[in-house]
């Protein structure tokens, strides 16, 4: 009886144990991830005033969608006007700093994804809405469509009161072509691309991305930045992902999907699974380029297999941004 009385005993006292559970989380009040492109980025590319100009533009970003997060605005909300700031900034490949195309053009694309809803909406090849992120909104809220395409995307986004600009907006102006001399000596080896993932309060997800492709494309060519799985994904139980590199692989791969697939069907983290598909998985088929994301809890990733990457990321006590590795 005494023998099984201290076994008891022994039993009740390691039942009162904390238990430690390595898969405890706490989510953060709310989280929000950018990138801004991938490529060759690497110190003694571009000056110390250029690269200002970068940290510069990438925290005034974060900023917005911070002011908007903090306040108990919405995640969708904080994408839109992070990309849209983003569009504007002729520092990036996307709106007004897109590149352009073999015949001289500027062909956009863009993409949205909420993750309560799985809803998403895109555009791609439009050359005359001044923010297509806006136009990729309006396609999910305002049609019963996901992607819309070239001149029937512009109709359409121009009906919903998408501003539209002359072909010429694209163009660099005059004032900045000292700052675009050197930014184009970076832009054929940049994979450039602007992406936003936010977690708001409420616990939704929405990722966005917007570029304005690749360098001296032909035939009306689309990368993986307006196709849902390849460079966007969301899902609120899952995480948010925006892809940035060269298109075909992503496309190829589906690697916005295939991340948040290890993460729910292997259990995998997203900083494992970001890494494995990124830097293993697209390497060993030669591909390049880099993502944002974010989990359900607001953890944040940013890996990438180029030289550097345009980044940064913000939680309600810490904003950071950064260029290299």
């Amino acid at each position: 009886m005494l023998k099984i009385g201290y076994i008891f005993l022994f039993l009740l006292l390691n039942a009162c144990q904390p238990v430690k559970n390595e898969n405890v989380h706490t989510k953060k009040e709310f989280a929000l991830v950018i990138h801004g492109g991938a490529g060759v980025i690497e110190p003694g590319t571009m000056s110390k005033e250029l690269e200002n100009e970068y940290h510069l533009s990438l925290s005034e970003a974060l900023e917005i969608g911070k002011v908007i997060l903090s306040s108990g605005g919405k995640s969708i909300d904080a994408v839109e006007a992070v990309i849209t700031f983003m569009e504007n900034d002729s520092l990036f490949n996307a709106g007004k700093g897109a590149v352009f195309t073999h015949e001289g053009k500027n062909e956009l694309d863009a993409s949205i994804m909420v993750g309560r809803d799985m809803s998403a909406g895109a555009v791609a090849g439009v050359t005359v809405i001044k923010n297509p992120i806006k136009a990729a909104r309006a396609v999910m809220e305002k049609s019963p469509h996901v992607l819309m395409s070239g001149k029937g995307a512009e109709e359409f986004a121009i009906l919903q009161g998408c501003e539209k600009v002359d072909p010429s907006y694209f163009y660099t102006k005059k004032s900045y072509e000292s700052l675009q001399a050197e930014i184009e000596k970076l832009k054929n080896s940049k994979m450039g691309t602007v992406g936003c993932v936010a977690l708001d309060k409420f616990g939704d997800i929405v990722a966005g991305t917007s570029t304005g492709g690749m360098t001296n494309k032909k035939y009306n060519r689309v990368g993986d930045s307006p196709i849902i799985g390849a460079g966007t994904y969301a899902d609120n139980n899952v995480c948010g992902i925006s892809c940035t590199g060269h298109g075909e692989y992503f496309i190829r791969f589906s690697v916005a999907k295939d991340i948040a697939s290890m993460m729910e069907y292997k259990n995998m983290s997203i900083q494992e699974a970001s890494d494995y598909v990124i830097k293993e998985k697209l390497v060993s088929k030669g591909g390049k380029g880099g993502m944002i994301g974010l989990d359900k809890y607001g953890n944040i990733v940013m890996p990438f297999n180029t030289v550097g990457m345009y980044r940064g990321y913000c939680t309600p006590d810490k904003k950071e941004t950064f260029l290299y590795k």
